[in-house]
């Protein structure tokens, strides 16, 4: 590029990355909203919570990279524009595709950078988050006490705590157990803790008492200081972890194992998510031809250009809305995938025709009446 595509490159780089910035992180404290309940409901640890957090940036920003990108653009090559940079760049010879090629080639940038996440990045995240959940969902520490709830972990199981402290150190634990012969157990204790003994999961409950009932109605109570509890039957050994669409690579979404049931019921949805990765990344080409467009694709105004701003604007959150749209379609169509690469590249092509049908004689006038009045005043001054 040359010295001035650079400078106009510059100067859209930083608010793009400014706006992905600022929307990322936006969109990160939702997400940590909707994941509050692994830190409070199901206990786990500062880490985990953060690690869920960290793997959903890839998938947000394929969301969030285009709109940055063309709210940037607006911002940028209106403020170039006001500035009658642009019509200098103009009045100086350059071509119309010149003057936008620095901010195509950033749009092409970030749908290359688009396209290597939503190829490898995001399925491996996702992945990621897959499998923290399901040893979330697995971790007997966090399913078995709900502090200040009854809760069934396991057939004929409940379980009620009062609470439970910083150390997991269980407070007043109930349990109440239905035996298979007709009896029932209780336990009750003032203190419990979770622990693992020779690989199999156990309560240990302190200072707490048993009554057991027979079938025939016969009690029998019994205090102990100390008493273990074996987990091990709460497991479920046939529970495996299943990646679903959005956890899979490429060539697991266009080539499946059609001997699997799951894959052959999911086979249009898996082809629908598939082409979705490719186009996705051509939205941030239409979006920055669409903020071009809003921009350069008018005649000269001097009052600004907030009209025409602010319908292109309107435009691509319907284009952007008709992708979701459209992507959703083709989990019922298969051949409705075409229309995915369709929206973004008429949106391209709508951007592009409303800048090169423009005259560059008229910002060329505009440029040279400026420079005149510029060389009249410095003549008069002397």
């Amino acid at each position: 590029m040359r010295l001035i595509e650079r400078y106009l490159f510059r100067q859209l780089l930083g608010p793009t990355l400014f706006a992905t910035a600022a929307l990322a992180a936006l969109a990160l404290l939702a997400r940590s909203l909707s994941e509050f309940d692994v830190l409070v409901e199901q206990r786990q640890s500062a880490l985990i919570f953060l690690k869920i957090i960290a793997l959903a940036l890839p998938q947000l920003l394929n969301i969030i990279l285009p709109i940055a990108l063309f709210v940037a653009a607006l911002v940028a090559l209106n403020r170039l524009h006001t500035e009658q940079e642009i019509v200098v760049c103009f009045a100086g010879g350059m071509s119309r595709w010149r003057v936008i090629s620095p901010a195509i080639r950033l749009a092409v940038f970030a749908a290359l950078f688009s396209l290597f996440l939503g190829l490898w990045v995001q399925p491996w995240a996702a992945r990621q988050i897959r499998e923290t959940a399901f040893a979330v969902k697995t971790d007997v520490a966090s399913t078995l006490v709900q502090p200040g709830e009854f809760t069934e972990p396991g057939p004929g199981l409940t379980v009620y705590a009062q609470s439970i402290d910083r150390n997991n150190l269980i407070h007043n634990l109930f349990i109440h157990q239905e035996r298979p012969d007709g009896g029932a157990s209780t336990y009750s204790s003032r203190e419990a803790v979770i622990a693992t003994r020779h690989g199999v999961p156990v309560l240990i409950m302190f200072k707490g008492s048993n009554q057991q009932f027979s079938r025939s109605g016969v009690l029998q109570y019994t205090s102990f200081d100390e008493y273990t509890f074996d987990l091990s039957s709460l497991f479920r050994s046939d529970e495996l972890l299943h990646y679903k669409v959005a956890d899979r690579y490429p060539h697991e979404l266009f080539a499946p194992d059609m001997t699997q049931e799951w894959e052959q019921k999911n086979r249009v949805e898996m082809l629908a998510e598939g082409h979705s990765r490719f186009a996705g990344p051509l939205y941030n080409i239409a979006l920055m031809a669409m903020a071009l467009a809003a921009v350069i694709g008018g005649p000269f105004n001097r009052m600004g250009y907030g009209k025409r701003i602010a319908a292109v604007a309107a435009a691509a959150g319907v284009v952007r809305i008709v992708g979701f749209g459209v992507q959703a379609a083709c989990d019922d169509s298969a051949w409705l995938n075409i229309l995915q690469y369709l929206v973004p590249i008429a949106a391209t092509w709508w951007g592009l025709s409303q800048i090169f049908r423009q005259k560059v004689s008229r910002y060329v006038a505009i440029g040279r009446r400026r420079q005149n009045g510029a060389f009249g005043a410095q003549a008069g001054a002397a």
